[in-house]
């Protein structure tokens, strides 16, 4: 028990300690705090974020559109338009600042319910927003050199790294007989010169 000096009166230790922490906060926070709770139908500042925005978009409800296989099989073909170049499916299922792939997971869950098919919702993409919104270019037409053009370049270049590697095993192949030949030749004077030496011996 302690005795307040201004009032003369006996104050226990925890209201002590409650007023000696009270005397740490600041004075603006507990205004704030007062108002909150004490009336005018205002909800109290702790817990709430100054600005929201900065946290991302708000939460919608999850449906079982959002974890749907051919969905998401729909949005992996189509490229979100917010300039990320990631699909749809990634973009909105991992930046959650972004508000353009919530709206075109919507536009395609309009479309299926609608009861169009997968290509009759990739030809409505294409036609409100042009082939760029396609994650793989169609193969028809002028795309076809696309998908042609690297195996073609692959293969050129392989036969003609294949034919000088070829080559040149056969040029290796040539000098070494005729390093042979020179070498049997040499053996060959060798022989005739040891024969005429023994001969002036004699």
């Amino acid at each position: 028990m302690l005795m307040d000096a201004t009032s003369h009166t006996t104050v226990t230790r925890r209201e002590a300690l409650k007023r000696s922490l009270y005397a740490l906060v600041p004075a603006p926070l507990l205004q704030e705090r007062s108002q909150g709770a004490g009336g005018g139908g205002q909800e109290p500042a702790v817990g709430r974020l100054k600005q929201p925005q900065l946290a991302g978009r708000s939460r919608t409800a999850v449906t079982d559109y959002e974890n749907d296989p051919f969905i998401i099989g729909v949005e992996e073909k189509l490229r979100c338009t917010c300039g990320c170049n990631l699909s749809i499916y990634v973009c909105r299922t991992t930046d959650f600042t972004c508000q353009t792939s919530p709206a075109l997971h919507g536009d395609v869950i309009a479309l299926v319910e609608q009861g169009q098919t997968e290509q009759e919702i990739l030809d409505a993409f294409v036609a409100r927003y042009g082939e760029i919104v396609l994650m793989a270019p169609p193969r028809e037409g002028f795309n076809l050199l696309g998908y042609f053009l690297p195996g073609v370049a692959i293969t050129s270049v392989g036969a003609v790294m294949l034919w000088l590697l070829s080559r040149r095993v056969k040029l290796r192949a040539a000098a070494a007989g005729e390093m042979t030949a020179s070498e049997e030749l040499t053996s060959e004077d060798a022989a005739l010169l040891e024969a005429e030496l023994a001969d002036l011996e004699r």
